[in-house]
């Protein structure tokens, strides 16, 4: 890597868009932030699912995640802390995909069978989650039944207003007081079943099956063999936050690193001085050793065309820079909701 000369003219300021670089820097401490409690709460529940929720220590998850203890005691009490805020925002993520798929359709019937295809989408996508949320939120302590619990209360509010929809329509003409609570506990006992096997569950396999298992009782047996024929759901496209963040970076994100990739990711092409300029990087010598860094796990690139000495260097992100500048913000923003 070549250093820019002495001599040479300052660069400009970099332009860091209408807010200016205060409004960078409160930028890259949100998205640190945000992208720092996702890769907790993925590595805890990795943990949960491989060693059993009651067994997880903050060593266990801090390995894990690649951050310091510091730094999960800043975020979490404790253990038990950490594991509940992950139940917690793994349901909220859950029930709002839920909730959209429902009322994008007309129907209870259609309705269902939408909330019922986000959740196993869901559950694909984020597979160690939903073994967190079905199998292993069962021995983690009695809040997180509690909260398991509401939950549950709310799917079977749902799945109640089938009572109304499935008067006359051949399902069960009085139907028992605790319709919902077995139909739930059947359909969940599939799922237990399937998330605990080993490799990656095929949930959205399940659907009509599982739509039919639903239906049965309130709107027939004829509406309940139409499901089994309808098209099986098409695969979820996978989503940048998925899984841990971080997997296969071997490295600690700081909030100085994550300066010099946003900055970077603004200002394709931008010389040593100018990134270290953007990310507030006094020490001319931590910039080139944080970018050989970052070029060495394969973030960044050096696109400069000549190789004279005194050539300045041009710093552009690498798809996998890219993606996982997309994949922090992204969690960020999931984590701030």
């Amino acid at each position: 890597m070549s250093a820019e000369p002495t001599t040479a003219r300052p660069a400009a300021r970099p332009a860091t868009g209408a807010l200016g670089e205060e409004a960078v820097a409160g930028s890259a401490r949100l998205h640190v932030a945000g992208f720092q409690r996702a890769r907790i709460q993925a590595a805890m529940a990795e943990a949960c699912v491989e060693l059993g929720a009651p067994h997880v220590t903050v060593a266990e998850v801090t390995s894990r995640a690649v951050i310091s203890r510091r730094t999960f005691y800043e975020m979490f009490d404790g253990v038990e802390g950490c594991l509940l805020a992950t139940l917690a925002d793994a349901l909220a993520e859950a029930g709002a995909r839920a909730d959209a798929a429902w009322a994008g359709a007309t129907d209870w019937r259609e309705r269902m069978r939408a909330a019922l295809v986000a959740l196993l989408a869901y559950g694909e996508e984020k597979p160690a989650v939903a073994r967190l949320l079905v199998v292993e939120s069962l021995a983690a302590g009695r809040n997180a039944l509690e909260l398991r619990a509401d939950a549950l209360a709310r799917m079977e509010r749902a799945l109640a207003q089938g009572r109304s929809a499935g008067a006359g329509a051949g399902g069960c003409a009085s139907p028992p007081e605790l319709l919902e609570q077995g139909v739930l506990g059947g359909v969940l006992g599939v799922l237990y079943g399937k998330l605990s096997e080993p490799g990656q569950p095929r949930l959205l396999a399940l659907a009509n099956q599982l739509m039919a298992l639903i239906a049965l009782p309130y709107l027939g047996a004829a509406a309940a063999a139409a499901e089994l024929k309808r098209p099986r759901p098409a695969a979820p496209r996978a989503r940048a936050s998925a899984g841990n963040p971080l997997a296969g970076v071997a490295m600690r994100l700081t909030y100085r690193t994550m300066r010099v990739l946003i900055a970077i990711g603004e200002h394709p092409g931008a010389s040593n001085r100018t990134i270290a300029r953007a990310a507030g990087i006094d020490d001319q010598g931590q910039m080139s050793k944080l970018l050989r860094r970052l070029r060495e796990l394969g973030l960044i690139e050096n696109t400069r065309t000549q190789r004279v000495s005194g050539t300045p260097n041009a710093w552009r992100l690498t798809g996998r820079g890219e993606e996982l500048r997309r994949t922090i913000a992204v969690s960020s923003s999931t984590s701030s909701d």
